[in-house]
């Protein structure tokens, strides 16, 4: 998962509404996960070939949509969407894809533990 930003310069669409429009799209498609960690604007900025304000401007457009999430000097990253229940469901799932990772674990493996453990929880609710 990586972010993939293409700028068109002849598509009559700003630089900073192209850099909004990607991320937006990725983070909502799933293909930058809860979480991830966004370039900074600078790091953004030079590795496109625009200035620092324009990115700086689509991260704030970001920002006040609720797409992305500025943690201080932590960074910027991928927001959880929705409602508090599924804020925190989003957190909880990307804390464990963390962890299973650090601990070697597949993707299968990782996904038959976390089915087993839903499957454990809701039983037991009845």
């Amino acid at each position: 998962m990586t972010l993939k930003i293409d700028i068109d310069d002849g598509a009559g669409v700003a630089p900073y509404e192209q850099v909004r429009a990607t991320i937006s799209e990725q983070a909502r498609a799933g293909t930058l996960p809860v979480g991830y960690r966004l370039p900074t604007v600078r790091g953004l900025a030079e590795s496109l070939g625009l200035a620092a304000n324009t990115v700086a401007k689509a991260y704030r457009a970001l920002e006040a949509d609720g797409v992305i999430e500025t943690r201080g000097r932590n960074g910027t990253f991928v927001a959880a969407a929705g409602d508090a229940a599924s804020r925190g469901a989003a957190a909880a799932a990307q804390s464990y894809a963390e962890r299973v990772q650090r601990l070697g674990l597949s993707e299968a493996a990782a996904l038959d533990a976390a089915r087993d453990a839903l499957r454990a929880a809701y039983d037991s609710t009845g």
